[in-house]
């Protein structure tokens, strides 16, 4: 199982690029990431106790110039700062109403280097699809389903995949809660199912006991003894490299 790149490591990528290229007075990608987690922190409203909604629609209002450098990295960009939005909302425990999006906008008011930040929480379903400055003639974007686990991601390539304490498990979990084949995640034809392997403690997508199976979709949070693992539907670039 491969690992997905850093989110970080990307966008330090990003700056060694056309953005470092230019004047340093230009935005840089690390920037807007640092501007995104504050908006989420600034804007986060707590509903009840162990439960604070979070925006999850995000717009970057940019300079002429700036503007045209976002544009010609167009998706990677937005989708790289989708995952720093989420890995931030995962650390604070935040909630989302929907998928999320971070797009673009000019602002020919602002200049070179300065640049705001708009939010907004939407309902959405589906998996997220983050938004990119205009880009005529796209190919249709692709999701990789992956595991998001203590930290790492695990990369779904397979049709089918074991999670157990077993060693010839695909994804092998070090919990003693946990059963040697303990749950199979099997993906194809655009859906994904958690199905149960007859596991002595049993296994749990989003609270919920899986009888048999359960459906998965982005963000659905998978229990199995005392780990807990989200499942993710993440962009493709063409060509097949992950972001």
């Amino acid at each position: 199982m491969g690992l997905l790149d850093n989110v970080e490591r990307g966008l330090e990528k990003m700056v060694r690029g056309a953005f470092s290229t230019g004047s340093r007075s230009q935005v840089q990608p690390v920037e807007i990431a640092s501007a995104l987690r504050r908006e989420l922190d600034n804007k986060s409203m707590t509903l009840a106790q162990g439960r604070t909604l979070a925006p999850n629609v995000f717009t970057a209002r940019l300079s002429d110039p700036d503007f045209a450098l976002a544009q010609e990295w167009g998706a990677t960009l937005a989708e790289e700062l989708c995952d720093v939005v989420i890995k931030h909302v995962n650390s604070q425990n935040y909630t989302l109403q929907g998928p999320v999006k971070v797009s673009f906008t000019r602002d020919s008011d602002l200049k070179p280097g300065n640049f705001e930040i708009d939010s907004a929480t939407e309902k959405q379903s589906g998996p997220r699809r983050p938004a990119a400055p205009s880009a005529p003639n796209r190919q249709p974007t692709r999701y990789q389903p992956i595991l998001e686990l203590d930290g790492q991601r695990y990369s779904l390539n397979a049709g089918t995949v074991v999670l157990g304490r077993s060693s010839e498990a695909d994804i092998l979990i070090d919990d003693t809660g946990v059963s040697r084949r303990h749950l199979e995640i099997r993906t194809g034809s655009g859906t994904a199912r958690a199905v149960d392997l007859g596991s002595t403690n049993g296994s749990y997508v989003n609270g919920q006991r899986v009888q048999g199976e359960a459906e998965l979709t982005d963000g659905s949070v998978i229990t199995m003894g005392r780990t807990k693992m989200t499942f993710r539907l993440v962009p493709v670039q063409n060509g097949g490299r992950q972001v």
